[in-house]
C-alpha cells in the first residue's frame, strides 16, 4: 500500500511540473508578443494587406476576354508589328479600327456582365491590359488613318477626344481595383459606371471617325 502511495505522489508531481512549464511556455509566447514593437506588428499587418490586394488582382486578371481573344496574342505577326514601331498600312489599319469597333460595341452590350468581373476585366476590352483586344494599339491605328480622313481636322479632334475618354476610362477602371482598400467611401460599381459613360463617349467618336473614312 505505501508503494502504491509513493507511485501516486510521483505521478502527481510529475504532472504538476510539466504544467507548471507549459504555463511558463504559454507566459513567455505572451510576453514575446506584447513586448514586439509597433513597427514591427504595422509593419506585418502591411504584408498581409498587400497580400490580399496581390490575390484580388490575380483573381481579377482570369476573367472574360475579349471577342478578338482568339486571333491577338503576343506572338501574333499582327501585335510584333506595333512593338516594331514600325507602319501598319493602310490595309491593316483599316482591319483593326473595324476589331477595335467591334469589340467597343461587345463591352457595351455586355457590360454589366463584364464588369463584374472588375476594373481589369473591362480594361481587357479596352486595350489597356494585356494585347486581346481590337483596341489594342488604336491609337496608332487612329493616326495611321488620318490623312485618310475627308475632314482632317474634324477626325483630329474626334481622335484627340476619343484618346482622352479612353484614359479617363482605364483610369476609373484601375481605381475600381483598389477602392475597396482605401480609406474612401466610393464604391468599385460607381468607378465602373463611370468607365461605362466614358467608352459610350468613345463609341460616339469613334463612329464619328468611320463616318470621315467611309467605312
Amino acid at each position: 500500500m505505501t508503494i502504491i502511495k509513493c507511485v501516486i505522489a510521483l505521478w502527481c508531481s510529475s504532472f504538476s511540473s510539466a504544467f507548471m512549464l507549459a504555463l511558463h511556455g504559454l507566459d513567455l509566447q505572451v510576453k514575446k508578443v506584447s513586448t514586439m514593437p509597433l513597427s514591427v506588428t504595422m509593419e506585418e499587418s502591411r504584408r498581409d494587406f498587400i497580400r490580399s490586394a496581390a490575390a484580388g488582382i490575380f483573381a481579377i486578371g482570369t476573367t472574360a476576354q475579349p471577342v478578338s481573344a482568339v486571333m491577338m496574342s503576343v506572338d501574333d505577326p499582327v501585335i510584333k508589328l506595333f512593338n516594331s514601331g514600325q507602319a501598319l498600312g493602310k490595309e491593316l489599319a483599316i482591319e483593326r479600327f473595324m476589331l477595335a469597333r467591334d469589340d467597343l460595341n461587345y463591352l457595351l452590350k455586355n457590360y454589366g456582365e463584364i464588369s463584374a468581373g472588375g476594373g481589369d476585366s473591362v480594361r481587357r476590352y479596352l486595350g489597356t491590359v494585356g494585347v486581346t483586344s481590337g483596341l489594342y494599339g488604336i491609337t496608332k491605328v487612329l493616326k495611321e488613318l488620318q490623312n485618310e480622313a475627308d475632314d482632317f481636322v474634324e477626325y483630329t479632334e474626334n481622335m484627340n477626344e476619343f484618346d482622352a475618354y479612353l484614359r479617363q476610362a482605364d483610369t476609373s477602371c484601375y481605381s475600381a481595383n483598389f477602392v475597396e482598400f482605401s480609406a474612401a467611401k466610393t464604391k468599385p460599381e460607381k468607378f465602373l459606371d463611370d468607365a461605362k459613360s466614358d467608352a459610350e463617349q468613345m463609341k460616339k467618336r469613334l463612329n464619328a471617325m468611320a463616318a470621315e473614312l467611309k467605312l
